[in-house]
């Protein structure tokens, strides 16, 4: 078997993707994140596009991952740390649609497990209001710009700054602890 296909493909949206790819890029049997754009109507939209909330798009991440060495059930886990599932209209400082949350599954089971985490999360006790984000099927995921990918790696004062500035990392520490930061 080829290091490809040892690879599965996960899909999520988070609000920023520039905040999404961070936590997931620096684990073990992860291959790779791309930050794109996915679940709208348009093809290949433009950043620009995106934001002008008339493409249906939503800010997501693409893992490639080994599941034998970072099983899916992990990836769920990590990305509930990272958001706040229970705001319908964006994230953080982030508003609209292209900001919501969302888990794209890419087959039945793993529907089954976004469904079932997702369940586990609402009577955690963790939020005291419903879980918002959504699970839609994957549908065609189109990588952002060259200077989207990576961010936190080539800028990585902005990057801390936004996600301090935005309220997402006092949301992860306030719910999660400091372990993601």
């Amino acid at each position: 078997m080829s290091e490809t296909e040892m690879y599965q493909k996960a899909t999520f949206a988070g609000g920023c993707f520039w905040c999404m790819v961070k936590p997931f890029d620096e684990q073990p049997g992860i291959g790779s994140v791309t930050s794109g754009y996915t679940g709208g109507h348009v093809p290949n939209p433009s950043y620009k596009e995106v934001c002008s909330e008339t493409t249906g798009h939503y800010e997501a991440v693409q893992i490639e991952y080994d599941p034998s060495v970072f099983p899916y059930e992990k990836l769920l886990e990590l990305y509930w740390q990272q958001i706040d599932p229970t705001d319908p209209g964006g994230q953080f400082f982030d508003r609209g649609q292209s900001y919501k949350t969302v888990i794209f599954y890419h087959d039945e089971e793993q529907k089954r497990l976004a469904e079932e985490s997702k369940d586990r999360l609402g009577k955690s006790g963790i939020f005291s209001k419903p879980i918002a984000t959504e699970i839609l099927p994957a549908k065609e995921f189109y990588p952002a710009e060259e200077y989207h990918q990576d961010y936190y790696k080539k800028n990585p004062g902005h990057y801390q700054r936004y996600s301090r500035g935005s309220g997402r990392v006092a949301f992860i520490e306030n719910h999660w602890g400091d372990k993601n930061e």
